[in-house]
């Protein structure tokens, strides 16, 4: 296993070798992190899909990203597995540095070993609940579960997968399920008792931060039952870890089509509405925007506005990264690459600047004419 974190320092000296591509890194909870991270959700559960994450990965990390996303169900672990075995080769050859990188993952699905079993019921009860991994009413939805014990076991899962003693960012995956089962009430509690054993992990050194990475809870109504206030979270994790607490990053979804995440204004108080990044920023959290492409549908076929906004980029899927990237707020936007042209598309629009201030408000113009 790989001993150590991400650095500030050895982030830093990742930057300074990749000093062509202007304002590329940014300042992410005291680490240098580049504008864009490699994603790694998408893809069959096949050897040749792992191969050709093996080479993205590689390629993307050498091409100057040095922050990589992932969770212990995307693709049955094999994403995980993946990225563990390049971290390995590459930190052995001395092409890197552990603590250059920066790993994040999550828990809260339950996930197969590899691919689909043949009798996947059978195969749930042998390895979750004859093991008192997951008790009766822990499941929800029959998919996620977020007890201490289960992110627990999810967790070290993830650190013999990936290799390493410490994960930088452990997100609790999608917690907003929960409330399709559970009134608010035994949803605050449940979280209470994953923020406090991820305090715990901390204090363990097997995670650095952590946070929740979600779908729809921050980008719902405050009357929808699947809303997630970020206030009740905050005040959540200072009871688990007192005013230093380690709930500093979220996830969420954040692209042209799914802009709410800096335009609804959803949380704090009915007097003192803010949207979620104007929140979260208030009190010093990172944040990653996933579906930075929406899988594949924002990157072809973009409206004429968008190449009038964003000069010197030869494909939509360029600015569409470009979009998210430079966004106020937005600290690193999560590209899924399972190939290496899409990593050659990406570190080509990397030798762009972030847009400026007065290009996204055109482009936020038009959209509301």
């Amino acid at each position: 296993m790989l001993k150590n974190r991400a650095t500030s320092q050895a982030t830093a000296s990742f930057a300074s070798r990749h000093a062509d591509e202007p304002g590329n890194f940014r300042s992410v909870l005291g680490l240098a992190v580049s504008s864009v991270g490699i994603g790694t959700y998408l893809g069959e559960t096949d050897e040749e899909t792992d191969r050709a994450y093996e080479e993205s990965i590689r390629a993307a990390l050498r091409g100057g990203l040095n922050l990589i996303d992932t969770a212990v169900n995307y693709r049955f672990q094999r994403s995980e597995r993946t990225i563990g075995k390049v971290l390995a080769e590459m930190v052995a050859a001395g092409e890197l540095k552990r603590e250059e990188v920066v790993i994040a993952t999550k828990g809260g699905y339950i996930t197969f070993d590899g691919g689909v079993p043949a009798n996947p019921r059978a195969w749930f009860e042998e390895h979750f609940v004859r093991t008192g991994i997951v008790s009766a009413g822990d499941m929800v939805e029959g998919s996620h579960c977020m007890t201490p014990k289960y992110l627990g076991t999810m967790l070290e899962m993830s650190r013999q997968n990936l290799g390493l003693d410490t994960i930088d960012i452990y997100y609790v995956h999608n917690p907003e399920t929960q409330l399709a089962a559970v009134e608010r009430k035994e949803f605050l509690a449940r979280m209470s008792k994953a923020f406090e054993f991820l305090e715990r992990a901390v204090g363990d050194n097997k995670i650095a931060y952590y946070g929740c990475a979600t779908w729809n809870g921050f980008r719902a109504q405050q009357t929808e039952r699947g809303w997630l206030s970020l206030d009740e979270l905050l005040r959540v994790a200072r009871e688990a870890g007192g005013d230093q607490h380690h709930f500093r990053a979220l996830q969420l979804p954040y692209n042209l089509a799914m802009p709410e995440a800096v335009t609804l204004a959803n949380q704090g108080a009915p007097n003192d509405k803010a949207t979620l990044v104007g929140l979260a920023k208030s009190f010093g959290m990172a944040i990653c925007a996933s579906a930075t492409l929406l899988q594949g549908r924002l990157a072809q076929g973009l409206p004429p506005i968008l190449a009038e906004a964003f000069g010197g980029f030869a494909t939509d899927a360029q600015r569409s990264i470009q979009f998210v990237r430079s966004t106020p707020g937005i600290d690193v936007a999560l590209v899924g690459m399972k190939s290496l042209e899409h990593v050659e598309e990406v570190l080509a629009g990397l030798k762009n600047p972030p847009a400026s201030r007065e290009a996204l408000m055109k482009l936020f113009s038009s959209a509301k004419a």
